[in-house]
C-alpha cells in the first residue's frame, strides 16, 4: 500500500503542536502553584532589636535600641516613629512602650548612651490642637497616640501603623536625604498635621525657625547645642543645626504656629519632664495664620477637614548645612508626590546594597537574622553632606567635597572590632570616606588628633582608646588609600600620643585604658613600618608590650595600679569596676589582640591560656545576656572566641561562635541581646555567620570558624580588589555537623585557621568540609 507522504506530515505536525501546547500547559500550571521567592531584601525586619528595656531585661543595659522605621543605605535620614522622649531611649522608640509621639525624620542606631537626633516630629491628629506630648500613663493629657503592634508593618523602607486615638494609619518612606510620609484619615471636620519642632531625643532643641513660603510649603530651622541636652544628656558636646524644606499635598488654608513661653531654666531632659515646664508648653500661645517666627519652643499645625480614607501626603528635605541644601536635597530625591515610588526606590536600594553578600542553605529564620544584621551595618557612618556636596565641617563653616561623601556617626570604640573589618570587604569607598571625613575632623576642629566617639563633628570623648587609629590602620593594610596617607599617619601619631599610656608606661588605675593603649600603639607601629618610619616603628612596638606592666604575678591577671606603681585592691577577676570601663578584669583581660603569644608567655603557656580560655565560656550562661564571663552584649570580649583558634583548640571556636549565632540573636524585638551599638553588634553575626572574623584589626587576618551558611557568596569592589567574587562553601553542613574536617583554598589544601585579607580580595573559593565530630588533636585536612 502506497502511503501519502503529506498526509504523514500533517499527522505529525498536528501530534507535535499537541505535546508543544501541553508542555505550555504544564509550565503555566507549575509556575502558579510555585510560591513567589523570597529576595534577600524580603528578611528585613527592623524590628529586630527595637527595644530599649522590657520583661525580658535583667540588667541596666538593655537590648537592641534600634529604631523600625525607614532609612536607606547610610542615608542621612531616617524616618521612624518615636515612643518617648526621655531616659536611656537613644533611638526614641522601644517596643514595650504602648504610645507613640509621632514620627520624626532623624535617629541615631543602638546607641547605649542618651540618645540625640528625633528632629522634626511630625504627628497626625483628630480634634482638639494640643500642644504638648503629653505622657504615656495619660496619653489625653497630650497629642500622643495608643498603638498596637498588630497594626505595624516594619520592612526595609516602610513603616505602617495606625494611630488609634485618631484612627490614622501612617505610612512612611526615606530617600537618602528626604523622607515621605502618607497619612490615611477616617471622615473628620478636624483633622490635622501637627510639627513638634522643640522635639530633640534626650532633650530639646533651644531655639527655632519656620516659615510659610506657599501654600504648600513651609521651612526653617532648628539649633541643638549641648544646652539642650541630647547626645550624652549634653555631655556628648553635640551641636548641631537642623534644616527643613518640607511640603504637603493638602493646601494650607487653616494654619499657625504655637509658641511656648517657657521658664528659663536649661533645657535638658531633667528640666523639661517638670511640671512647670510641661505646663508652659501645654498653655503655648497659638498665632493662628502666623507666616513667620522664631522663637525658643514652637510648632506648627495645619488643619483640615477629611473624607473617610482620605490621604493627606507630607515630604520634606533634611540637611545639616542649610534650608537650601534641604530644598536641593528634597527636590533631587523626592520630586513627585508618588509614595509608591518612593517606597521602591528605597526597597531597590536595599536589594542593591545587599547584593555585596548572598546567602544560602539555612532556615528563613536564619536568613531573617543574617540579612537584617547586615541592614543594621549599614545605617552608619551615616551620609552628612548633601546632595550639592555641601557640608558642616568641625569648625561650623560649609565646606564642598566632589570626591568623597563626608560622613558622620563613628561609634569607634565599638565598631572598630568587626563593623569595619566588615566594611572594608564589602564597602571600601564607604570605609574610605569615613577615613576622609576621620581627618576632615582632625584638621578643621584644630585638634590634629582623630576622635573617638564622633556625633555630627561632635568629639563626644564616649568610651575609650584610640579606634580611629585602629580603622585608618586597618585599611591602610588592606590597600584602602583614597586620602592623604601622610595625614593619616600624622593625626593618627598625634592621637596615640595624645591619649596613651604615657611616660609610666601604663594608665593610672586603669586596666581598660592600659590595654587599648597598648594596641594602638602596635596599629600605629605597623602603619609607620609600612610607610618605611623603622624609627617610629621600632618605638611604638615597643610600647604596644606596655600591656606586661600591669600583670601581676599575685592574682595571675592584669590588675589596676596608681602613678606610684602601688596595686589597687583585688576584688577577684569577675567584678566590674577595677580600673574596667563597662567590663570586669576578666573580660577586659583578653584584649591584648596584637600580642597573643605574649599573653600566653604570661598566662604560664599554651596549656594555661587554652584552659583560662575554656574556664571562661564554661561560665557563660546559656542566653548570653549579660554576665561576668563571655559577655556578648558588650564589645570587649567580641574577639574572644576565635582566640581558641590560637589555642590550639579551633573545634571550640566552631562550637562557640554557632551557639551564639543560634542563641544571642533572634527575629523578634529581642533580637539582639544588647546594644546594636551603631552596627557592631550585626556585623559580628554577619561575619561568624559567613565563617570569617579578625581578632586583631591591621594585621589582615580572619580567622576561620563554622559557617551557619551553606553558601556565600561576596561580591568585590573591581576599584579596590582584584577578585570578582570570594565564594565559603560548607559541604555537609548543617545544625549537628558544625565541625571543620579539612579546608581548601582555590581546590588547595589550607592547613591554617585563618585566611588572610589579600586571599579573599583576589577572589576564589573557601570550601570547607564539615562533620558532626570534632578533630581534636588531629592535623586540619589528614585523611
Amino acid at each position: 500500500m502506497e502511503i501519502d507522504k503529506r498526509k504523514i506530515v500533517v499527522y505529525c505536525s498536528l501530534i507535535l503542536g499537541m505535546l508543544v501546547v501541553g508542555s505550555c500547559s504544564s509550565t503555566i500550571n507549575n509556575e502558579e502553584v510555585v510560591p513567589n521567592k523570597k529576595e534577600s531584601v524580603d528578611f528585613i525586619d527592623p524590628i529586630i532589636g527595637a527595644i530599649t528595656y522590657g520583661k525580658k531585661s535583667k540588667d541596666a543595659h538593655g537590648f537592641g535600641k534600634t529604631f523600625p522605621g525607614t532609612a536607606t543605605p547610610f542615608g542621612l535620614v531616617q524616618l521612624s516613629p518615636d515612643t518617648f522622649t526621655g531616659g536611656d531611649n537613644g533611638s526614641g522608640y522601644s517596643y514595650e512602650h504602648p504610645t507613640l509621639e509621632g514620627f520624626s525624620f532623624t535617629h541615631m542606631s543602638g546607641v547605649g548612651w542618651f540618645g540625640d537626633l528625633g528632629n522634626f516630629l511630625v504627628t497626625p491628629t483628630t480634634g482638639k490642637l494640643q500642644t504638648n506630648r503629653g505622657v504615656p500613663d495619660n496619653p489625653e493629657s497630650g497629642y500622643r497616640s495608643r498603638f498596637t503592634h498588630d497594626s505595624e508593618i516594619t520592612k526595609a523602607g516602610y513603616y505602617a501603623v495606625t494611630l488609634d486615638d485618631y484612627k490614622v494609619k501612617a505610612e512612611l518612606t526615606s530617600a537618602p536625604r528626604a523622607g515621605i510620609i502618607k497619612f490615611t484619615y477616617p471622615e473628620n471636620n478636624s483633622s490635622r498635621i501637627q510639627i513638634d519642632l522643640s522635639r530633640r531625643v534626650g532633650g530639646t532643641s533651644t531655639e527655632q525657625y519656620i516659615k510659610v513660603v506657599n501654600e504648600n510649603t513651609i521651612e526653617g530651622w532648628m539649633k541643638c547645642p549641648p544646652e539642650g541636652g541630647g547626645w550624652g544628656a549634653g555631655d556628648g558636646n553635640a551641636d548641631y543645626v537642623v534644616y527643613f524644606y518640607c511640603q504637603f499635598s493638602k493646601p494650607l488654608k487653616n494654619y499657625g504656629i504655637w509658641s511656648a513661653d517657657i521658664p528659663d531654666v536649661p533645657r535638658k531632659m531633667r528640666f523639661i519632664r517638670k511640671e512647670t515646664y510641661q505646663d508652659a508648653v501645654k498653655n503655648a500661645q497659638i498665632f493662628e495664620g502666623k507666616n513667620e517666627m522664631q522663637g525658643k519652643h514652637l510648632g506648627f499645625y495645619t488643619n483640615f477637614e477629611t473624607k473617610e480614607g482620605e490621604e493627606v501626603l507630607l515630604k520634606s528635605g533634611i540637611s545639616f548645612v542649610s534650608i537650601a541644601g534641604a530644598k536641593e536635597n528634597l527636590e533631587h530625591d523626592i520630586n513627585h508626590w508618588d509614595f509608591n515610588k518612593t517606597k521602591q526606590e528605597a526597597r531597590d536600594s536595599w536589594s542593591k546594597a545587599l547584593a555585596n553578600i548572598s546567602v544560602s542553605g539555612a532556615t528563613d529564620k536564619e536568613k531573617t537574622i543574617f540579612y537584617t544584621a547586615l541592614y543594621h551595618t549599614m545605617i552608619d557612618p551615616r551620609t552628612f553632606s548633601d546632595v550639592n556636596g555641601n557640608y558642616i565641617g568641625a569648625d561650623k563653616k560649609i565646606h564642598k567635597t566632589q570626591d568623597f561623601t563626608y560622613r558622620t556617626i563613628f561609634s569607634g570604640w565599638d565598631v572598630f572590632r568587626s563593623q569595619f573589618p566588615l566594611q572594608t570587604i564589602i564597602n571600601p569607598t564607604l570605609v574610605n570616606d569615613e577615613i576622609n571625613s576621620l581627618l576632615q575632623m582632625a584638621e578643621f576642629s584644630g585638634n590634629e588628633y582623630l576622635p573617638r566617639w564622633e556625633m555630627l563633628n561632635s568629639y563626644s570623648g564616649c568610651m575609650l582608646g584610640n579606634p580611629a587609629v585602629s580603622v585608618i590602620v586597618d585599611a591602610y593594610e588592606k590597600g584602602i588609600r583614597n586620602y592623604d596617607i601622610e595625614k593619616a599617619f600624622k593625626y593618627s601619631k598625634n592621637t596615640v600620643d595624645n591619649t596613651g599610656n604615657g611616660a609610666l608606661g601604663y594608665s593610672n588605675n586603669h586596666i581598660s585604658k592600659t590595654l587599648e593603649y597598648a594596641y594602638s600603639d602596635w596599629a600605629l607601629a605597623t602603619f609607620a613600618k609600612s610607610l618605611g618610619k623603622e624609627t617610629i616603628a621600632a618605638d611604638y612596638f615597643k610600647k604596644s608590650k606596655n600591656y606586661k606592666n600591669i600583670w601581676n604575678k599575685e592574682v595571675n591577671w592584669f590588675r589596676a595600679k596608681d602613678s606610684s606603681g602601688t596595686w589597687l585592691d583585688w576584688k577577684g577577676k569577675t567584678v566590674h569596676g577595677q580600673g574596667c570601663i563597662e567590663s570586669n578584669p576578666y573580660q577586659q583581660g583578653w584584649f591584648v589582640s596584637h600580642d597573643i603569644e605574649g599573653l600566653k608567655e604570661l598566662m604560664g603557656g599554651e596549656e594555661a591560656f587554652k584552659n583560662e580560655l575554656i574556664s571562661f565560656f564554661e561560665n557563660t550562661p546559656e542566653d548570653f545576656l549579660w554576665n561576668n564571663y563571655y559577655n556578648h552584649p558588650n564589645e570587649p570580649v567580641h574577639h574572644v572566641p576565635f582566640m581558641l583558634n590560637e589555642a590550639g583548640v579551633p573545634h571550640l571556636t566552631q562550637k562557640i561562635t554557632r551557639k551564639i549565632c543560634n542563641s544571642a540573636y533572634g527575629t523578634d524585638a529581642y533580637g539582639l541581646c544588647g546594644n546594636e551599638d551603631v552596627g557592631q553588634m550585626s556585623a559580628w553575626y554577619v561575619l561568624a555567620s559567613i565563617g570569617i572574623h579578625p581578632i586583631n584589626p591591621g594585621d589582615n587576618k580572619y580567622q576561620i570558624t563554622s559557617p551557619v551558611f551553606n553558601e556565600i557568596e561576596i561580591k568585590l569592589d573591581e576599584t579596590y580588589y582584584t577578585g570578582k567574587t570570594f565564594k565559603i562553601i560548607a559541604n555537609n553542613n548543617s545544625e549537628e555537623n558544625i565541625y571543620i574536617q579539612s579546608i581548601k583554598l582555590n581546590d588547595k589544601t589550607l592547613d591554617r585557621y585563618w585566611i588572610s585579607h589579600e586571599e579573599i580580595t583576589k577572589g576564589g573559593v573557601l570550601e570547607l568540609e564539615m562533620g558532626l565530630e570534632p578533630r581534636i588533636n588531629k592535623r586540619l585536612n589528614q585523611k
